[in-house]
């Protein structure tokens, strides 16, 4: 499937990276436009993200990734990011997309990308579904990954932490936005169709947070386990499952 690089500006003013996995050019116009949020601290190259969006293609459903301000090849520093700037971004890409391709019908989020997409949906007037993979149901959860720095980042502004063995620079104004979201509010008056995928043996992210979304969302909603699958869904048939059976949901909700 050929996939496309582009940039556009984020919410920071920085210039981000982006990649669109298109279906081939010998297809019909792709039946849908699809936007996916990569996990915390991960780019849009991680293995759930490219596999899946490059499954979506296959089934001609273009699908348009970036880096959040920061991360991957984009532009910024990790350090001055929130939450709050991610969603931001979103619709800044949603913006790109609708002058350069077509605005996304679909918003898929990945781990705290997920969390991401469900606050973001509100934002993107044409988004009409949203599916979440292994998606916390508080925002707050990713702190447990540097909880043993919370205080320094309370007491100096900031601190550097490692996450998946890498170094970070976590800000407060970070800490502080995860603390400040009302997930609740945003999932109950979502009215959008909601998939929701979940590994029941997910050691990142546990299936609660998965039950915990699906009992604050209105109908229609959905939940598929994806039995087996770690929360990254190194597995490469468990992205392939995800794609096929979000092309369904596509079908039912969003294609135009």
């Amino acid at each position: 499937m050929p996939s496309t690089k582009v940039t556009f500006t984020g919410s920071l003013n920085h210039t981000l990276s982006a990649i669109i996995d298109e279906p081939n050019a010998s297809e019909e116009q792709p039946r849908a436009y699809a936007m996916f949020a990569h996990c915390f601290t991960c780019s849009k190259d991680v293995i759930a993200a490219s596999r899946i969006s490059r499954a979506l293609a296959k089934l001609n459903i273009a699908t348009f990734r970036f880096d959040f301000t920061g991360l991957g090849k984009s532009d910024g520093e990790f350090s001055d990011t929130t939450f709050s700037s991610n969603i931001a971004d979103l619709v800044a890409g949603a913006d790109w997309m609708r002058t350069n391709r077509k605005a996304p019908c679909v918003l898929i989020g990945h781990s705290l990308g997920g969390a991401a997409v469900l606050a973001a949906a509100s934002e993107i007037p044409e988004c009409k579904a949203i599916a979440t993979i292994g998606a916390p149901a508080e925002p707050e959860h990713v702190t447990h990954l540097f909880s043993s720095a919370a205080a320094d980042i309370d007491r100096d502004g900031q601190a550097e932490v490692s996450i998946g063995g890498r170094p970070f620079t976590v800000g407060k104004q970070l800490l502080d936005d995860l603390r400040a979201q009302d997930p609740e509010s945003r999932i109950k008056s979502l009215k959008r169709a909601l998939l929701i995928f979940h590994s029941p043996t997910d050691q990142i992210v546990g299936v609660e947070s998965a039950a915990q979304i699906y009992t604050w969302a209105k109908h229609p909603k959905s939940f598929i386990a994806i039995d087996g699958a770690d929360h990254m869904l190194t597995n490469p048939s468990d992205a392939e499952y995800v794609a096929n059976m979000l092309s369904v949901f596509v079908d039912r909700y969003a294609a135009d």
